[in-house]
């Protein structure tokens, strides 16, 4: 037998039951930890008192970035397309410096008026609409359920390379395999910490997660380039893949440099601007700090970017080189036996090099951690996501339009109840993905990223206009927006499931084109910012004292 195959079948015993034992009871501790230290307000259960210093907002925000599908959705379009995605590491520092110019001005006028999220902000610069505040908030879920799937998907995936040898699990008559079980764990357990300690205990589970993800993703990195004969022969090995996986647009022919240009671009832009970012900024403990960890990202994320997803993915490709079967190009069997499976590369190089370079002992116990790692990287995402939606429906749908009259204790039950539903839901979406085979929105990771993505970025001019231009109005913004949501959209899926190909055939093609050209998110804000800037010219804008004041509050002093 070679030496993959025995790698490929290395037993780890006990051992990855007792790592993830431990990493569980860590977060649950954690958890309860942040229940003791918080009080009983609305504030410190979102913000943590916003007193966040900068060792955990940098890594809170890091972790929060950096989620399944930079571990496994990303590395995953690597090794299917190439070098062409090399380009992406372009989106962290331009993120970085999203951190350091719009964050600080969120923090400092959040700070001024008490904003916890972003349609308290917004809604308030254009009036106090009430039709904005629900648009922006239909904005948050739209980015949040995407994300959460990706991350519970992420979870079923760990728990078959873990486990691959675990029987099913009967309960009440119903089977359930190594994936089902893993996504229940995942999605039960980042529930319970998230509902017991808020945003002090999610950020604290961020600080060990995030060291556990930048430690997984050097790592993975070092075992590759080793298991290939070091750097110089990593380099040669690069040499040798075909053509279109060395070159612009990629193997698939999607990454052409427009796309790639406005991924870069407009895709940080999005994903510094989602509510659980955002809410990161209100959070933190001044101005300073938050500009302090602007520049710890734009520094330490590119750099553990390179060496821990593209290295890992592109020397997967050498090693391991997908196939062309039928006219569909599949993993490697040691990848993935389908062409869903692409996102299991990172995990699938891990098991099988890390201890060829530690030993069998050594490296069974690194493979663990890392894996854990991995997890850690969708559970610091999925639970910023699920307190942030519960912060959006609490305070801008419950709170303002269905009992304006509620207790604090009783905002804070509601917004629990929506972390429990949010998490029930997604695992629901997971399950029929899973079952599905013709369910496409959910294939594949990276792909749930980029629609979330896109549906965050309308967000963006509204932002822009509020904290540096001040031009425009309240008319301007909900039908900017609505345009935005609409074209976003339509680039998705879902309209073909709701109408039929019959219906949606013209547009299809015409967002099929797109689509390969541009970030979906760029489209949808192309049109928002034209409907937004020619509504606004023909409306009132808001009145030029209350401009001044807002001015005053988020500007520099």
């Amino acid at each position: 037998m070679s030496a993959i195959g025995t790698l490929a079948t290395l037993d780890m015993g006990p051992i990855p039951v007792v790592v993830l034992g431990l990493y569980m009871v860590m977060l649950i501790g954690l958890g309860v930890l942040g229940y003791l230290r918080s009080k009983t307000s609305e504030e410190d259960y979102y913000l943590a008192g916003r007193g966040q210093g900068v060792l955990v907002t940098a890594l809170t925000i890091m972790a929060t970035f950096f989620s399944s599908a930079a571990m496994m959705g990303i590395p995953g379009l690597i090794y299917k397309d190439g070098t062409a995605f090399l380009f992406f590491v372009l989106n962290l520092p331009v993120s970085g410096a999203i951190i350091y110019l719009l964050g600080s001005r969120i923090r400092r006028i959040g700070q001024a008026r008490g904003y916890v999220t972003p349609a308290d902000m917004l809604a308030d610069y254009y009036g106090g609409s009430a039709v904005l505040r629900l648009l922006v908030a239909l904005v948050g879920f739209l980015y949040v359920i995407p994300y959460i799937v990706m991350q519970i998907k992420a979870g079923g995936y760990l728990a078959q390379r873990l486990f691959p040898d675990a029987g099913g699990l009967i309960v009440m008559g119903h089977e359930y395999g190594a994936f089902e079980v893993g996504t229940i764990v995942l999605s039960v357990l980042t529930m319970l910490y998230v509902l017991i300690g808020g945003m002090r205990s999610v950020a604290w589970t961020d600080v060990i997660q995030g060291l556990l993800l930048l430690s997984g993703m050097l790592l993975a990195g070092l075992a590759t380039v080793m298991a290939m004969g070091g750097v110089r022969s990593y380099f040669e090995a690069l040499q040798q893949l075909p053509p279109e996986a060395r070159s612009m647009p990629g193997v698939s022919g999607a990454w052409s440099p427009w796309k790639l240009l406005t991924i870069c671009i407009f895709a940080s832009l999005a994903t510094m601007i989602q509510p659980g970012q955002w809410m990161r900024y209100y959070a933190a403990k001044s101005t300073k700090t938050l500009q302090r960890s602007a520049l710890i990202f734009a520094l330490v994320l590119p750099g553990c970017f390179l060496f821990g997803v593209m290295v890992v993915g592109l020397g997967a490709r050498v090693l391991y080189p997908p196939a062309m079967v039928d006219g569909i190009l599949l993993p490697h069997a040691m990848i993935g036996s389908s062409a869903g499976e692409f996102d299991q590369v990172v995990v699938a190089m891990l098991q099988q090099h890390v201890p060829l370079l530690l030993g069998v002992g050594i490296g069974t116990i690194a493979v663990s951690v890392i894996l854990v790692s991995v997890m850690a990287a969708s559970m610091s995402t999925a639970d910023s996501n699920l307190h942030a939606l519960s912060a959006v429906l609490t305070r801008d749908v419950y709170d303002r339009f269905l009992r304006p009259q509620a207790s604090e204790r009783e905002r804070a039950w509601f917004g629990r109840i929506v972390i429990v539903v949010a998490t029930l839901f997604s695992l629901w979406l997971v399950g029929l993905g899973e079952s599905n085979a013709g369910f496409q929105p959910l294939a594949l990771i990276a792909s749930l990223m980029f629609v979330a993505i896109g549906f965050s970025c309308q967000l963006l001019p509204l932002a822009l206009d509020c904290l540096f231009v001040r031009r425009g109005t309240k008319a301007g913004a909900i039908w900017g927006m609505i345009s935005g949501i609409l074209v976003v959209f339509l680039f998705t899926p879902f309209p073909t499931l709701l109408l039929g190909s019959e219906v949606t055939s013209t547009w299809t093609g015409i967002t099929g084109q797109l689509g390969r050209l541009f970030d979906i998110g760029f489209c949808g804000l192309v049109v928002n910012a034209t409907v937004f800037a020619l509504v606004s010219r023909f409306t009132t804008p808001p009145p030029a004292e209350h401009i001044a004041a807002f001015a005053r509050d988020a500007d520099p002093r």
